[in-house]
């Protein structure tokens, strides 16, 4: 009881030892003080919540980002096998161009190739045709057609004589009458110094061996070399274009079944041909 009079005494006597006034201003700045602890409070308590909020945000954004790095990573590895797939492809595709580069170029060489053919061709067709008018223009008079037979055939010009014209029969010795012939062949042949001169003897299938022939082929080679050497000899056809060949019976035009079929049998060819030199020459210039 002693300390507690004492305790009323003490706050009696402080009481009594403060104005109002001051005791006003101490009140007020208590107030004061309280609002501020409050709003201290308060701000504490939202900073509190706000520092909660921003590590839970933290927490999202890092996984976030985690799951962002490992997309990056992820697309990184595409871009790189995009990156190989096309390297690939434009070497694919590089190799497909240069194949079909060099396809065209190929053809292209083909087309010029069978440019160069027809060229050829139409070269040696106009030279032949040209070759067979003047021939039978030079042949015309005189002679019979029926025994001598002009024909262009691919390219080449034959000249077909019946041996009634030119030989006895069983011989390869000319008649004087196979020199009229020969001489306007010689002028057509001499008019065509860059084309080449075969002469090929044919006979029947009748079996032939005499003194001086040993058989068919014997007589027909003989009758081709006759005619080259005239030609060489008498009418001055440079002798490196001539060729003499024998086909014997084996190239007939008809069946030796008659006396006429084997008179058609009985036949010297002249043929006239480019010189293939001159034709593989005109194959290897190049296109305009």
């Amino acid at each position: 009881m002693k300390k507690i009079f004492l305790s009323l005494a003490v706050v009696f006597l402080l009481s009594s030892c403060v104005s109002k006034k001051d005791y006003a201003t101490l009140e007020a700045t208590h107030q004061k003080t309280q609002s501020e602890l409050v709003t201290v409070r308060a701000n504490l308590t939202k900073c509190i919540i706000e520092n909660e909020k921003n590590q839970s945000l933290s927490t999202s954004y890092s996984s976030t980002i985690s799951n962002l790095e490992g997309t990056v990573k992820e697309l990184q590895k595409d871009k790189k096998r995009t990156l190989e797939f096309v390297d690939n492809l434009t070497v694919l595709t590089k190799g497909a161009n240069d194949n079909i580069k060099e396809t065209l170029i190929q053809l292209s060489k083909k087309d010029q190739y069978i440019k160069y053919i027809r060229r050829a061709m139409t070269k040696k067709d106009s030279l032949n045709l040209a070759v067979a008018f003047h021939l039978k223009k030079a042949l015309k008079e005189g002679l019979d057609d029926e025994d001598i037979e002009i024909n262009v055939e691919k390219t080449v010009v034959f000249i077909s004589i019946s041996d009634k014209l030119l030989f006895q029969s069983g011989s390869y010795n000319v008649t004087d009458k196979a020199y009229k012939v020969l001489a306007k062949v010689a002028d057509v042949i001499n008019a065509q110094p860059d084309m080449d001169v075969m002469i090929e003897g044919h006979t029947d299938s009748k079996t032939i061996k005499t003194e001086f022939l040993e058989d068919n082929w014997d007589l027909s080679a003989k009758r081709a070399t006759s005619i080259a050497r005239i030609l060489q000899n008498r009418y001055n056809v440079t002798p490196g274009r001539l060729i003499a060949a024998g086909r014997s019976s084996y190239v007939p035009l008809a069946e030796n079944d008659s006396d006429a079929n084997r008179a058609k049998n009985r036949r010297t060819k002249i043929i006239i041909m480019p010189k293939l030199g001159q034709f593989f020459e005109l194959l290897e210039q190049k296109a305009d």
